[in-house]
């Protein structure tokens, strides 16, 4: 899909032509309209292709008076009612009279400027808007970080009033979306001190105050991200320990079991032999012999509970 959005006094209005000061968007796109926009903008097609690959790296390219910045953005995934997170390349495009950006998928981050939901946003002041999208990019880890938390608080309730294979597949989604969360912060950190050291793009004042926002939001993210990856960890363990303690204790149980009901079959099988026996010729010896194995079982049984086998 390509969209092409300007400010103007009226708002955010699409228009069907490229006219300088636009954002153009490229959300999926076909490759006619990647065509399209770099035959229109002679902007060489690799750069517009990168992002649309789901193994780019974050980086900055400088290519022809072209600023290409690329970092990973969290997207939320649905497969099979389950929820997960995940990172995408997002590509943004600096052209001397407009904004490019390219992802694969439609994304909540882009459709906040879409919706006009950023205050301060024009599509004509592209440094800002490339800092501001950049914000908006750790603002959502940080989002997505809160709910992972309280979604991880939700299944560990859930664990400790039972132990289900279902709530711990989830912590192991959960710690995966943590470990895409952590290198792709990482990584962003990595692009974001190089635009601050470099200054491949001009900055005013202000611009540069952003940016440092923009570092202090992604450090915040990547800490909260490594701190929440460490808990969920640490909770795993601590769960495999929990379920391999129950089951310690439910193998105790019936290895203790099965001794007590050996004794009355040992005992039984003993009276059932062909040979001469204790208290064979007495009229009470079925009785006698249960009283034998109920007294034997009984006390070790004892033994059993004070020792917390049973």
């Amino acid at each position: 899909m390509l969209a092409i959005l300007k400010t103007t006094p009226a708002g955010l209005t699409r228009s069907e032509e490229f006219e300088p000061g636009s954002w153009i968007d490229l959300v999926s796109p076909t490759e006619e309209e990647l065509q399209r926009v770099s035959e229109e903008l002679a902007i060489p097609l690799d750069l517009l292709r990168g992002p649309l690959d789901e193994e780019e790296k974050s980086r900055i390219d400088v290519e022809d008076g072209l600023t290409q910045v690329i970092v990973d953005i969290p997207v939320l995934v649905r497969e099979d009612d389950q929820r997960g997170y995940e990172t995408i390349p997002l590509g943004i495009l600096v052209h001397p009279d407009y904004l490019i950006t390219t992802c694969l998928r439609p994304n909540p981050i882009l459709g906040e400027f879409e919706r006009g939901s950023v205050r301060g946003f024009a599509t004509f002041w592209k440094t800002r808007f490339l800092l501001q999208i950049l914000l908006r990019v750790s603002a959502f880890y940080l989002r997505y970080l809160g709910r992972i938390d309280r979604e991880t608080d939700k299944l560990e309730t859930e664990l400790r009033q039972s132990m289900k294979n279902e709530e711990i597949f989830d912590l192991l989604g959960l710690q995966k979306s943590l470990v895409y969360f952590t290198t792709s912060l990482r990584a962003n950190e990595a692009v974001l001190q190089k635009l601050l050291r470099t200054k491949t793009v001009k900055m005013y004042e202000e611009d540069e105050d952003l940016l440092e926002d923009v570092i202090v939001e992604n450090r915040q993210a990547s800490e909260m991200a490594k701190i929440y990856a460490d808990i969920l960890t640490g909770m795993m363990d601590a769960f495999t320990s929990v379920i391999s303690n129950n089951l310690n204790r439910v193998m105790k149980f019936l290895t203790s079991v099965t001794i007590l009901l050996s004794i009355p079959t040992i005992v039984a099988s003993m009276y059932g032999m062909n040979v001469d026996l204790p208290f064979q010729h007495y009229s009470h010896a079925f009785v006698l012999t249960i009283v034998i194995w109920l007294v034997i079982s009984g006390a070790l049984a004892l033994v059993f509970w004070r020792k917390r086998y049973l």
